[in-house]
């Protein structure tokens, strides 16, 4: 059963009109219905403020890594474990084909469902996950195979174990070694970007996020809380820290916006994983396009230039 929103009440409730309309065979009712659907789907999500698209974002029937690869991927072969401790399930590896092209696809899982949550740690990684990705993108690059990397976390667990395992040095390690990839790499937010459990699979060639995808150095409710030690203030702290893509765009911190459907990922499935697709394929032809060491040079600047301003 789809799940709904507060601000989708409406488009919950034109929809619920349609199914009935639909089982009384009223054809000339379903066609004015969806029209009307049509003009609230427009009305509703033109206007969405900060916060609502955080509230997108964290949609549970939003696709997740696993719903994208698998929807894409032919041939999937899926790489386990970081040689070190154990395999991170918050993290997931595959090798295979997206069309004709081989690919390595690094995504962080959420996971569905209360057992599966657990078993993936609720999207967070600890040290493991990032070494499994580096271990798998090194292996990629052995080979120049492009990587495609799905960001979608909360964040890296704080957990006692996991700095004890060195969290901080597995992400800080994380950040240095994508920099200096030589093969052609794409990161998209697909859903939540919290803080550097999503920054430590974001360094790439490319950096872009889905539509209604939010990215940011902390959580609202972690911004509230620090700011105004007040729980209610969380959608003044969206608005403030500038989490949308839009927003991200603007600063130019992302490269690209991917437009997934109006409605959303989480209505229109199909639509978004085409969209993230045709990004990926068009994206990686311009970076074959340049040579390694232009690639480097493009990422080289594009780091150095983050957060860089004019005084007038």
């Amino acid at each position: 059963m789809a799940t709904y929103l507060e601000f989708e009440d409406k488009i919950k409730k034109i929809e619920d009109e349609i199914i009935t309309a639909k089982t009384k065979s009223d054809e000339h009712a379903v066609d004015i219905l969806e029209k009307k659907l049509e003009k609230e789907v427009e009305k509703t999500f033109k206007n969405l403020s900060d916060y609502q698209k955080l509230q997108l974002a964290r949609h549970p029937d939003r696709p997740y890594s696993l719903d994208y690869i698998n929807a894409l991927l032919t041939n999937a072969y899926e790489i386990h474990g970081d040689r070190h401790y154990i395999d991170d399930h918050a993290i997931v590896c595959y090798l295979g084909y997206i069309g004709t092209q081989k690919v390595l696809v690094i995504g962080e899982q959420k996971g569905r469902g209360t057992k599966d949550k657990l078993h993936r740690n609720f999207g967070m990684p600890s040290p493991e996950g990032y070494r499994k990705a580096l271990r798998a993108a090194k292996m990629a690059e052995k080979f120049q195979i492009p990587i495609l990397m799905l960001v979608d976390t909360p964040g890296a667990y704080p957990g006692i174990g996991a700095e004890e395992r060195c969290q901080s040095e597995a992400i800080a390690r994380n950040l240095y070694e994508f920099a200096d990839l030589t093969t052609p790499t794409v990161s998209v937010v697909i859903g939540e970007g919290g803080s550097g459990g999503a920054l430590a699979i974001s360094v790439a060639d490319k950096l872009a996020m889905m539509r209604y995808s939010v990215y940011a150095v902390i959580s609202p409710e972690g911004c509230s809380a620090i700011l105004w030690n007040d729980p209610t203030k969380v959608e003044t702290a969206a608005n403030a820290l500038k989490i949308t893509a839009e927003n991200l765009k603007e600063l130019k911190l992302i490269d690209d916006v991917i437009n997934e459907p109006l409605i959303g990922a989480h209505r229109k499935k199909e639509e978004a994983i085409l969209a993230l697709k045709e990004y990926f394929l068009s994206s990686l032809e311009q970076l074959k396009k340049l040579t390694p060491e232009k690639r480097l040079e493009n990422k080289y600047q594009k780091i150095m230039n983050l957060g860089s301003f004019l005084e007038k």
